[in-house]
This record gives structure tokens, sequence and C-alpha cells, in this order.
């Protein structure tokens, strides 16, 4: 437990996740690159957070805290904001990842009450604004839907007609490769 509070301390493990991602995956490289600082910047509005908040860490009598903190505030939690946002934010990038990824971010959440750094309320309240912190984050959508069907829609026409180009003739006469397949050709409404 102890050692995956250590592994998002900062977001370190999710920017880790990001680059490697951005290495293998170079059809979404930009995408990943781009979700990649998501943890860390989810540490600094956390901050803000938790500087309005005011919340002490939890103490409890003859049960140390197992683990150490930057600071004496505890809501919301900052391991569960930067989890979560990164989390979300590279299922975005790629949803097929989300299982792995959340369930990362759940187990690193779950070690906080654990190691006696953060009351429940605080992971929840920082599993939400990360949810939002990486829903929100800008530039990593892909194409989208209307653009992927506008293609789809545009090959399933050129392999109908048989052709690789934009079904137009040998010139770009339009007029002419509907005479070469027999059909009648039409005036051209902008050359009246």
């Amino acid at each position: 437990m102890k050692g995956l509070g250590m592994a998002g301390e900062w977001g370190a493990v999710w920017v880790a996740i990001g680059l490697a991602a951005a290495a293998v995956d170079g059809e979404r490289r930009s995408r990943w690159l781009r979700a990649a600082p998501v943890a860390p910047a989810a540490v600094g509005l956390n901050y803000l957070v938790k500087v309005a908040a005011r919340r002490d860490r939890p103490r409890l009598r003859r049960l140390p805290p197992l683990a150490s903190a930057p600071s004496e505030l505890s809501f919301p939690s900052a391991h569960a904001t930067a989890s979560v946002a990164a989390a979300t934010a590279m299922g975005r990038v790629q949803p097929r990842a989300r299982l792995p990824l959340y369930a990362l971010a759940g187990a690193i959440c779950l070690t906080r009450p654990y190691l006696g750094m953060h009351y429940p309320s605080d992971v929840l309240a920082g599993a939400a604004l990360g949810l939002a912190i990486g829903a929100g984050w800008p530039g990593l959508r892909g194409r989208g839907t209307e653009d992927r069907l506008i293609d789809l829609v545009a090959d399933a026409a050129r392999a109908a007609s048989g052709h690789a180009t934009n079904g137009s003739g040998p010139d770009g006469d339009r007029q002419a490769a509907s005479a070469a397949r027999g059909h009648e050709p039409r005036p051209d409404p902008q050359a009246q």
C-alpha cells in the first residue's frame, strides 16, 4: 500500500504512463503527450482547494500515519484528484484502456485512508474534482464522429462506384465519367 501511495506522489506514475503510451502509440502520440501533464496540474489545482478548505489531516491516538505529506491540509486528497483526473483524461485518449487506468486510480485512492493520510470524504471529494479536471482537459479528442462518418460514407461511395478517385473523368470532368458509364450527361448547374 505504501509503495502504491508513493507512486501517486505528484502524479509521477501518471506522467510515466502518458509518456510510455506516447512512445508506443504513434497514432495518438500527441494526445498522450497532452494527457501526460494532467496529474501534476491536478495536484496544483487541488492545492488551491486545500488552502481554501483548511481541513487538517486525521489524527488517531496511538496510531500514527503510515506515510508523510508535504502539508498538513487534508481536503481534498491530491492523490485522488491527480489519479482520477489522469485516468479520465487518458481514458479519453484510449477508451479501451479505461478499465486498467481506473483500477490503478481506485487502488491509489484506497491507500489514502488506509495510510492514515485522509478521511474517506477527502478521497471522494478529490475523485470528484479529478473527474471534472480529466473530463474538461483540452486537446484530447480525436477526430469527431461526424468526420469519421463522412469518411466512411465517402469510402463506401468510392468502393461502390469502382473508382479510387473522386468519380470524375480522366481530365476531372464528371460528365465524361458519366458518359463513359453509359449515363446521359446532366447539365452543369454552375455553368449557367
